[in-house]
C-alpha cells in the first residue's frame, strides 16, 4: 500500500492510500494542551487512542451510528473513510467540568440536570470558540447540518454513557466531529479517546484522561493504559453488548 502524508496534527498523522476514498490515521505518542502551548509525550499513547477509537467506533456502528471507521491496521493505525469535515466541534456534557464549570459557576463534578450539547467553531487560531446557530449560519453551515450535529451528540452520549458506566467509568464529557463522505452522507469522524473525553473512575473519582497531563497530575501513562484495558476487555471476551 502506498502512503502519502496528507496532514500532520498534534496527535496523529493522516495519509492517503491507494483508495482515494480511504485514509490512514497513524496516532502518535505526542500530546499538546492549551492550543499547543504545553507539549509532552508518553509510551503507548498512540496505541491507546487508535485501539480505543477503533473499538468504540465499531460499538457505535452496531448501535446505528454511522462512522468513518473502516478497520484497525495495527496497534497505532486505523483506516477511515475520507470525509469533508464540517467546521464544527460537538461537545456533549453530563457533569460540570473544565470550561463549563467556570462558565456556570458550578463546582467541578456537579451532575447536570440533563446532557448539554455545545457547538464550537473548529478554528485553532481563534481558540475553537463556542458559537450559536446564528453564527454558524453566517459561516455557511446549514440548519440541517447543525441539527444532525446536535442529534448525533445526544445519540452518541446515550450509547456511550451506559457503556462506560458498566466499566466503572463516568463519561463526564466528550468532543466529536462530523464529516460528509463521497456520497454526501454525514457521519461521525475524528476519534474517541482519553484525548477527546473526560473519564472519571466511578468509585474513586480518579481522572483517567488528558486532564492528568493538562493539570500536571502525573500518572498519565497509567491512566491511558487503564482506559484501554477497560474498553478492550469487551473484545477479549468476544462480546459486544
Amino acid at each position: 500500500m502506498s502512503e502519502t502524508l496528507l496532514y500532520e496534527g498534534k496527535a496523529k498523522k493522516v495519509f492517503t492510500t491507494d483508495d482515494g476514498n480511504v485514509l490512514l490515521h497513524r496516532y502518535k505518542d505526542d500530546a499538546t494542551a492549551f492550543d499547543g502551548q504545553k507539549r509532552g509525550s508518553w509510551k503507548d499513547k498512540g496505541k491507546t487512542n487508535a485501539t480505543m477509537s477503533a473499538a468504540i467506533f465499531a460499538y457505535l456502528e452496531t448501535h446505528g451510528v454511522p462512522t468513518h471507521f473502516v478497520e484497525q491496521v495495527d496497534d497505532t493505525s486505523i483506516k477511515t473513510k475520507r470525509l469533508e469535515m464540517l467546521p464544527v466541534e460537538v461537545i456533549a456534557r453530563n457533569v460540570a467540568a473544565g470550561s463549563l464549570a467556570k462558565r456556570l459557576g458550578y463546582e467541578e463534578g456537579t451532575q447536570l440536570k440533563a446532557p448539554i450539547i455545545e457547538l464550537c467553531y473548529k478554528d485553532d487560531d481563534l481558540g475553537d470558540p463556542m458559537l450559536n446557530w446564528y453564527h454558524f449560519r453566517e459561516l455557511g453551515v446549514s440548519d440541517e447540518d447543525l441539527e444532525f450535529c446536535e442529534e448525533l451528540g445526544l445519540k452518541v452520549n446515550g450509547i456511550l454513557a451506559p457503556f462506560f458506566d458498566e466499566r466503572g467509568i463516568i463519561l463526564v464529557d466528550f468532543k466529536i466531529e462530523v464529516g460528509r463522505d463521497e456520497n454526501g452522507n454525514l457521519m461521525l469522524g475524528d476519534e474517541i479517546s482519553p484525548d477527546t473525553c473526560r473519564f472519571w473512575d466511578k468509585e474513586t473519582g480518579e481522572k483517567l484522561d488528558k486532564d492528568r497531563f493538562r493539570r500536571d497530575m502525573g500518572g498519565v501513562e497509567e491512566a491511558y493504559a487503564e482506559m484501554l484495558r477497560r474498553v478492550t476487555e469487551i473484545t477479549q471476551r468476544g462480546a459486544v453488548d
